[in-house]
């Protein structure tokens, strides 16, 4: 891609990051676990769900917030800062919040 057509995480909102990243979050779950054992498709679901949630990914947006580079680090803390126009279900919400900026 040539610099006019390639946009930086900078110019999307941190909420747009999230939402890519959720799925790109799922997707490594998923290859992982796949790669792990070949199970039912309702375990490895089953697995899934205990690991992509907010307070899941909160707990690991702390392991891994030591390795990050500042810019990562100043990336995560906009998707943690933002604002999100839904609550959280199944969590609190700093862990909603932790989870955004890990997405």
């Amino acid at each position: 891609m040539n610099q006019t057509t390639h946009t930086k995480a900078d110019g999307y909102s941190p909420l747009t990051l999230a939402f890519l990243g959720d799925g790109v979050y799922d997707l490594l779950v998923r290859e992982a676990l796949v790669n792990r054992a070949n199970r039912p498709a309702g375990e490895l679901n089953r697995q899934k769900v205990a690991m992509v949630n907010c307070k899941a990914q909160a707990q690991f947006s702390e392991l891994l917030m030591p390795m990050l580079s500042e810019k990562e680090l100043a990336v995560y803390k906009r998707g943690r800062n933002a604002a999100p126009k839904c609550t959280p279900k199944n969590g609190s919400v700093a862990d909603y919040h932790s989870a955004t900026g890990l997405e």
